[in-house]
């Protein structure tokens, strides 16, 4: 471990995605966590990450009978990860818990590194079922999710200390999970004022369902007595913790990930100012290597200052034309090889991949199969991608993935429909590089930002969504991508002003893909992003 300890900011975020070969994230809140990190090694700026390292992964995702399964990821941790001589201590459920670190190095420019620590309660000295407490990403039930937030919001603090990373100055709360940093500060002796001085929090849910909430006797049970006694005097006087308002009532700095997430998290929680940093993701970990060979060639720099992918209307149209028919060749192969499903080169190509959840909408474009089934005898043929896992509790969502599945048989062919099991990073690149427009189908206004339509923009693929999250900023109509309301809406716009474009002005498409890079490429991306988190934020 070659990095040095002077690092000013702590990023906690319960999970963090690096990369497909570590599975030890289940979605895009870490996959985002994993951009911030790889923007600030670029940019060689001094923090570190702290997460939970789950040793069996999210899940294995194996489709039988129509149905989805999970099973645990095999992986072995020390191929990735150098494990640290360091080990702290917490109670839980008044039992003393200890705490292993194995240590991730992100590689930034002349040999900078951005640490990222992951803490583990898979040692001898744990009991079975202690052990099992960071086994898995987002554990089963209340009492699991509980001892994870203890371990990662009080072990992530202790850790922290124990390998000398002594010159934090401030705690990054990335989701409500880590808000028992707040307390474990306190107990280190600073007041109210000086935990918020050093604490900020990004929330992400724009849903109340979505922030973690536990009743006072289980965070009685779980938590040591002198750190529930530094809980706010609510938490007894209402019955509940809400893990949400815990990071909020103890941040000094408060942001949405989008302008519009931030205006619903304004009204969720009216009583706190709310700033507004809209996401990005990493360019160099998302664009495709044939859009690379051509953003060094026409925009040299790019992979520090993505905002040179402007440059991007200096690209001859035939190279951006040929670069994306490169890529989508990729994504086709691999789902022909996969699924059987026949896709053919040359045809329109839809791609919708995400976590299957019924705020996602997967089912959305099938709102009318007979009209969309008539759009393609008058427009011409159209071939879908899906991909995405369900929550394993998620009964919901998994019936989506099954329907899903069901309609590729019900359209007998006259469009082709191909679902890719276990989407990962590794997937996500070949899909967010390959297909020919970005389908968003969310109902809003429940997605927070979304990301995987900003990784498309980098390889020049428009998107075609509903005007919620980071597409409220995004979206130059006809120009970056289109946006719909309904089922309605979005087949007009298939029939009259996509699909003829696709088919029949090929000039006129490359045009939509090259300011596609040039506006949305060049500014929603991680750097950008991080730039604002060290003016805002850390500053």
């Amino acid at each position: 471990m070659n990095y040095n300890r002077d690092q000013k900011i702590a990023y906690f975020s319960m999970e963090i995605g690096l990369s497909s070969k570590v599975p030890t994230y289940s979605g895009g809140l870490g996959i985002l966590a994993g951009d911030t990190l790889k923007a600030a090694a670029d940019m060689q700026f001094p923090i570190v990450g702290v997460t939970l390292l789950p040793t069996k992964g999210y899940f294995f995702q194996k489709i039988s009978d129509k149905k989805q399964e999970e099973k645990p990821m095999a992986w072995h941790v020390d191929d990735f990860l150098e494990h640290a001589q360091a080990n702290v201590q917490v109670e839980i459920a008044n039992e003393s818990v200890n705490i292993g670190c194995w240590v991730y190095e992100i590689i930034g420019p002349d040999d900078f590194v951005v640490p990222i620590l992951f803490l583990t309660t898979d040692l001898p000295e744990n009991s079975d079922h202690a052990k099992e407490y960071t086994a898995e990403l987002y554990g089963d039930g209340k009492d699991c999710r509980i001892a994870q937030e203890i371990i990662l919001g009080i072990g992530g603090v202790r850790m922290l200390r124990e390998m000398q990373f002594n010159a934090i100055q401030k705690y990054h709360m990335n989701e409500g999970h880590s808000a028992f940093i707040t307390v474990e500060l306190q107990k280190q002796g600073n007041n109210l004022e000086q935990v918020r001085n050093k604490c900020l929090f990004t929330t992400h849910t724009p849903v109340p369902s979505g922030h973690d909430k536990f009743p006072t006797y289980q965070v009685e049970k779980y938590l040591s007595t002198e750190l529930f006694d530094l809980l706010p005097q609510r938490t007894r006087d209402t019955g509940e913790l809400n893990m949400t308002e815990l990071a909020l009532e103890h941040s000094g700095f408060i942001n949405g990930v989008a302008k519009q997430h931030t205006e619903v998290s304004k009204n969720m929680f009216p009583n706190f100012p709310i700033q507004s940093i809209t996401n990005g993701v990493h360019a160099p970990t998302w664009v495709s290597p044939y859009f690379e060979d051509l953003y060094n060639k026409y925009a040299p720099g790019w992979q520090q200052d993505p905002s040179m992918l402007a440059k991007a209307m200096d690209i001859p149209l035939f190279e951006i034309q040929g670069a994306h028919r490169q890529a989508k060749k990729k994504i086709i192969d691999y789902v022909n090889a996969t699924t059987n499903a026949g896709f053919d080169y040359d045809i329109f190509t839809l791609g919708w991949a995400r976590r299957f959840t019924a705020y996602k909408r997967p089912e959305f474009l099938f709102a009318d199969k007979d009209r969309l089934l008539q759009l393609t005898d008058k427009v011409g043929p159209i071939q879908i991608i899906y991909g995405g896992k369900a929550h394993p509790s998620d009964e919901e969502g998994k019936k989506l993935i099954s329907e899903i599945i069901q309609l590729s048989a019900e359209l007998d062919g006259k469009i082709k429909l191909a679902y890719i099991t276990n989407y990962d990073m590794y997937l996500s690149k070949f899909m967010t590089s390959g297909v020919d427009v970005w389908l968003n189908t969310p109902l809003p206004p429940q997605e927070a930002s979304g990301t995987s339509g900003m990784k498309c923009a980098l390889n020049g693929i428009p998107q075609a969504s509903v005007l919620d999250g980071w597409w409220v900023e995004g979206c130059r109509e006809g120009e970056t991508g289109w946006s719909f309301a309904n089922p309605d809406e979005l087949y007009k716009l298939l029939e009259h002003n996509i699909m003829p474009v696709f088919y029949n002005e090929q000039e006129k498409w490359a045009e939509i893909m090259q300011k596609s890079i040039a506006i949305n490429g060049s500014y929603f991306n991680a750097n950008r992003m991080f730039k604002e988190y060290i003016e805002k934020a850390y500053s």
